[in-house]
């Protein structure tokens, strides 16, 4: 099979398309022909070597073929799996099975796996594991958003935060969003209420203060992050550098008076969570927004898009090409 190979860290000249050799899978894991992946900031970290991934494994990347959203078509399964059948259509997260959906086949355990239903494409599939995961996680469960409810999301532009907005308005929240300038357009279509250009308005002196705050860039300090918060609102942290995380993650240990709470979500490859955002998707209740599809032969140059931090919505990779030959790229937002 064809896979881009990573042997140092570095940028996404370190990804060499090759030949390798094609995986099999273990008793409780599925072999599935890729047919398209979508790109999140972990795989940026994990090529560049952030500081985490360098001390795992200090010399070279762990994990050669990087790449954990994938969908595709199940090749075959394990002695021990018995939900899915070889010709299922899935999709799903390798991050806790060694990564490697930067190829035509790719293997991972069956638990982190869901079917695709039959109106979802591959690319919208490709969409869902990481960037659907963690904004359901934040927005359902740690921010336990209600109708009414006024929700603020930092980083809102980017792959999860598309969802976080839409899934806040689903549940009947007033959602407000922050990112670039450039992005505001695409955080009105992905339907928030109100939006800010982060460079122009610091959203934690603003005068509406938040019942939930979900950060995926998490560049504030503690005190900045408990200012935006109504009383005994809640401020979800699900990105941001290893500095600022540890800063909040000691503050979240401090009880307030005032009900305040940092939350960092612990966020869980849940096939049940996916099949529900899949279903929504197919009912319209919520949409993917893809920027760009990119054939599999320039996913270094789609890499290289991630990493600028500029995607509004997503970036998808097609692996596996239509019978004619034809890739619909790039897609409209």
């Amino acid at each position: 099979m064809k896979a881009y190979i990573c042997e140092k860290y570095g940028s996404t000249d370190q990804l060499h398309l090759q030949d390798a050799e094609m995986p099999s899978p273990k008793a409780d894991e599925i072999l599935v022909k890729v047919h398209a992946t979508s790109l999140n900031s972990w795989d940026w970290d994990k090529l560049r070597g952030h500081i985490f991934t360098r001390i795992e494994s200090p010399g070279r990347p762990q994990d050669r073929i990087l790449g954990g959203d994938v969908s595709g078509v199940v090749a075959e399964v394990g002695s021990e799996v018995t939900q899915f059948a070889v010709g299922d259509h899935v999709f799903g997260d390798l991050s806790q099975s060694g990564w490697g959906a930067f190829a035509e086949y790719a293997t991972g355990k069956a638990a982190f796996f869901a079917k695709m239903p039959p109106a979802l494409s591959f690319e919208e599939a490709a969409t869902l594991p990481q960037a659907g995961l963690l904004a359901l996680q934040s927005i359902r469960d740690e921010g336990n958003v209600q109708p009414c409810m006024h929700v603020l999301v930092n980083g809102g532009g980017g792959g999860a935060g598309m969802f976080c907005i839409q899934l806040a308005k689903h549940f009947g929240a007033t959602v407000h969003a922050v990112d670039k300038a450039e992005k505001l357009d695409a955080m009105r279509a992905f339907g928030a209420d109100h939006v800010y250009d982060f460079r122009e308005t610091d959203f934690t002196k603003l005068e509406q203060k938040f019942d939930v705050v979900v950060d995926a860039v998490a560049n504030r300090g503690p005190n900045a992050c408990f200012r935006a918060l109504k009383s005994h609102g809640k401020y979800v942290v699900m990105g941001g550098t290893s500095f600022s995380l540890l800063r909040l993650f000691l503050a979240s240990r401090r009880k307030r008076d005032d009900g305040k709470k940092i939350s960092i979500l612990m966020w869980q490859v849940n096939p049940e969570d996916m099949t529900i955002l899949a279903e929504m998707v197919c009912a319209k209740q919520i949409k993917c927004f893809i920027e760009h599809i990119y054939p599999f032969e320039q996913l270094r140059g789609a890499m290289a898009a991630q990493s600028k931090q500029a995607a509004q919505g997503k970036h998808v990779v097609h692996i596996e090409p239509e019978r004619d030959g034809s890739i619909p790229y790039p897609q409209s937002k």
